[in-house]
């Protein structure tokens, strides 16, 4: 299990549809959550600052019925009441007189605080018109003075105001409004707010609903990644296909699966493959068919060739029907190396390289190779044996020895030949790739070998790169894709 889904998150790559997919549904809810919190917020905030203000402007009207009901009782009447009132219980506000005005630690500010005291002001200040001075403000439970500056809330009988100013376990800030009536004269009020003001709790977004968007973008990235998944596959499948089929012309049709578009471009594939496959084999059969039925007349034209009185006339016949049997039998070869009908299968690099070098150092040591670490890749095994074994060839037959080694990256499996011979002109180091083309003047060879090599690494999708070295000698690199599938 596990080491399945490491082999998922190792394909998951950041460049990868699924994942540019999933990026983008990210993305898109991140937005569209976005510009709907912000206008949800809007509104919620636009309402409930409404809500305060007339809940504020309520407590106000009453407060102004309070003063008015104190004030048209005679002074001597007025603690009486009150006495009467805290026997009672309390009522909904906390009132008494004071001589001087009490000192209030006041919360911090918040936009529904400001509210609610902007708004008991505009009513008080207009419903009481002859109060000197009013203020109002909250304060928290612990720090709320009553009576006077160096009483608390605490130090009072719990009948008295607990009961009017608390509400256990939130322990919400008490509005405090003081109004001067006349000098010495101070009329104090403490309350709570109605609910669901009560706590002056401006969060609109909590930790539910955070959770809620986190837990509802979870279960649509896991339901887009499902649903993206099953439709990719068909995708991988004929990338897949379409980069095999350069060494692998014969591969069976794809399975036509998917959305509609995925099935149409997967049965478009399987006809371009067929009519290549048709094409590939036509050429090779024509081509094949021509080289081979050159040789008769070639032979027919030796033996007219030998019928000539003149010899000069007859070598120099010879020689043009040297020369194009050599080309015919060197685009035979060319057909018949490049034309390689065998199955990829895994390849060890370091195994197939030392029995390459093996004939050469069983006399003396001409090759030199230091294996290293890596895992097998998937390859033609006939047709990369080829590539090595000819390099390595000319490496030791034009430079007296040679040095193999590989180098492996995320990209590549690097695999160079340097050897200790002249090297190649710059201007030459393209043309030794082109049919027919050589350099030495033996009669070893047509000319084709770096070119079937070439052509070989490209149906691996590799390529092969010669230079000359800086301290002398030529330098072949083999680029092979590590590939992981077979």
């Amino acid at each position: 299990m596990s080491n399945r889904w490491w082999r998922t998150i190792r394909t998951f790559k950041l460049n990868s549809l699924v994942s540019r997919t999933l990026g983008l549904t990210l993305l898109a809810v991140i937005l569209a959550q976005g510009v709907a919190t912000t206008i949800w917020y809007s509104e919620s905030r636009h309402r409930e600052l409404a809500g305060i203000h007339d809940a504020s402007q309520s407590m106000a009207n009453m407060f102004s019925s309070t003063v008015n009901f104190f004030q048209s009782l005679p002074v001597k009447y007025r603690h009486i009441v009150l006495d009467q009132i805290r026997n009672m219980g309390g009522t909904r506000f906390f009132v008494s007189f004071n001589k001087e005005q009490l000192v209030v630690d006041p919360i911090k500010d918040t936009p529904l605080k400001l509210a609610s005291i902007e708004a008991i002001e505009q009513v008080l200040v207009r419903k009481i018109p002859k109060a000197k001075t009013i203020s109002v403000d909250f304060s928290l439970p612990e720090n709320l003075r009553l009576l006077k500056n160096d009483i608390y809330l605490s130090d009072l009988p719990r009948s008295w105001a607990h009961h009017t100013l608390t509400l256990n376990p939130i322990d919400p800030p008490i509005l405090v409004v003081q109004i001067e009536l006349a000098s010495h004269e101070w009329l104090y009020i403490a309350a709570l707010l109605p609910a669901p003001y009560v706590t002056l709790d401006d969060t609109l977004i909590g930790r539910e609903q955070v959770l809620f968007l986190i837990f509802s973008t979870t279960i649509l990235l896991f339901l887009t990644y499902l649903l993206v998944r099953r439709q990719v596959k068909p995708l991988k499948r004929l990338a897949k296909a379409a980069n095999e089929m350069s060494m692998d012309i014969d591969q069976a049709p794809l399975k036509e699966e998917g959305a509609s578009e995925l099935v149409m471009a997967t049965r478009a594939f399987n006809r371009m493959q067929q009519r290549i496959r048709r094409y590939v084999a036509d050429r090779e059969h024509l081509f094949s068919a021509i080289s081979h039925d050159l040789k008769t007349p070639i032979t027919r034209l030796r033996l007219r060739a030998e019928l000539l009185d003149s010899e000069v006339k007859r070598d120099k016949f010879n020689r043009d029907l040297d020369e194009l049997e050599m080309m015919v039998k060197g685009a035979l070869q060319c057909v018949r190396d490049t034309d390689l009908h065998e199955n990829n299968a895994y390849v060890d690099l370091n195994e197939m390289i030392f029995s390459v070098i093996e004939p050469y150092n069983q006399q003396q040591t001409r090759v030199s190779f230091k294996p290293q670490p890596l895992e097998p890749i998937v390859a033609k095994p006939l047709a990369i044996k080829r590539v090595i074994s000819n390099l390595v060839d000319n490496a030791v037959k034009y430079g007296q020895q040679a040095e193999v080694s590989i180098v492996v990256s995320e990209e590549w499996v690097t695999i160079t030949i340097c050897d200790s011979g002249p090297g190649i002109a710059e201007d030459q180091l393209e043309a030794v790739f082109e049919p027919y083309y050589r350099l030495a003047n033996d009669d070893n060879g047509h000319g084709l070998g770096l070119g079937i090599c070439r052509n070989i690494l490209h149906g691996h999708g590799g390529d092969l790169i010669i230079d000359n070295l800086r301290t002398g000698g030529l330098r072949a690199q083999v680029f092979v894709p590590p590939t992981l599938e077979v």
